[in-house]
């Protein structure tokens, strides 16, 4: 038996070999239903995962970070299946999950994609979402990875592996997709139901401008189709926002290529707000020093 520790300190007893969703059912088939990952000794793995000692676990919903984390990984590897599936030859980067969602970076050729396409790609997704495969793991030696690879034609994936040491590589599959990949995963892509796909970009492979770019597909999913539609509303109100878009709407800065990407043309009213706070900056900077220096003072006792 091992002895699993939760977050509230209390203590429970399970054959080794368990699971964090035996553990999570063993609780309450609801909170099974809601498990995503879960955290074992502050490290983040699959819920179907076997624990085989003492150990501390956090299980894992969409309202923690973690859980949103392995959402979001899985997602990249559903919309990977899915590029896999209608651009067949397709070659993949990285696909990591990020702040909000993820991305994938792909090399399809001398094929381009355009914006018009992410719908399609989209449909693909919830289309295989769907079918509820299951993320599975499985352990293979770097050379097993190194052949699938060679044999799958893919560059970027050998080049990973010629970075990992010679022990054992983990390989992640969900219906007839496969990758290289650490983890940790959803349970099944069912979880899935609401993707949008948000840009498309270029990135150099490993950041190195001498190396081929590739295309970088950014996306975010939610578990339920409301969550996306209240997400999209919040983008919205927020470009509403966007300090470029209002300072020429009120006629406070301006941009121009020929000065400089980036660089800020203050016009006449602009200027005077600026001043103005600057004003105010520099006379709450004194005042501060002021204090800063008096401060010390107060209410010390002279214990000469």
């Amino acid at each position: 038996m091992i002895k699993i520790t939760l977050p509230d300190g209390s203590v429970r007893e399970y054959e080794a070999g368990t699971t964090s969703m035996d553990i999570a059912r063993s609780i309450s088939e609801g909170l099974a239903r809601n498990v995503l990952a879960a955290k074992v000794n502050g490290e983040i793995w699959d819920a179907s995962r076997s624990i085989n000692t003492d150990s501390t676990l956090q299980l894992l919903t969409w309202n923690d970070t973690g859980g949103k984390f392995a959402f979001w990984h899985s997602s990249a590897h559903l919309m990977a299946e899915a590029l896999e599936s209608l651009y067949p030859g397709v070659k993949f980067g990285i696909g990591p999950a990020i702040e909000n969602g993820f991305y994938y970076d792909i090399d399809l050729g001398e094929r381009s994609l355009s914006p018009e396409e992410l719908p399609k790609i989209e449909e693909k997704m919830l289309e295989l979402a769907r079918q509820k495969n299951e993320f599975k793991r499985s352990n293979v030696s770097k050379s097993e990875a190194v052949d699938y690879f060679r044999k799958k034609d893919d560059e970027y994936k050998l080049e990973l592996l010629q970075d990992l040491t010679d022990g054992e590589i983990t390989f992640y599959q969900q219906g007839n997709f496969v990758d290289l990949c650490r983890g940790p995963h959803i349970p099944t892509t069912e979880k899935i139901k609401a993707v949008k796909l948000t840009n498309i970009a270029g990135a150099y492979w490993r950041g190195d401008e001498k190396r081929k770019q590739l295309t970088r597909i950014y996306g975010i999913t939610f578990p339920q189709q409301k969550e996306l539609t209240e997400y999209l509303a919040l983008l919205e109100e927020a470009k509403k926002r966007d300090h470029r878009k209002l300072g020429a709407e009120l006629e406070l800065f301006a941009f121009s290529e020929r000065v400089g990407a980036g660089l800020v043309l203050w016009l006449p009213k602009g200027t005077v707000v600026r001043n103005r706070l600057q004003n105010f900056l520099r006379k709450e900077q004194s005042k501060r020093g002021y204090q800063e220096v008096m401060t010390p003072h107060i209410g010390k006792k002279n214990y000469m």
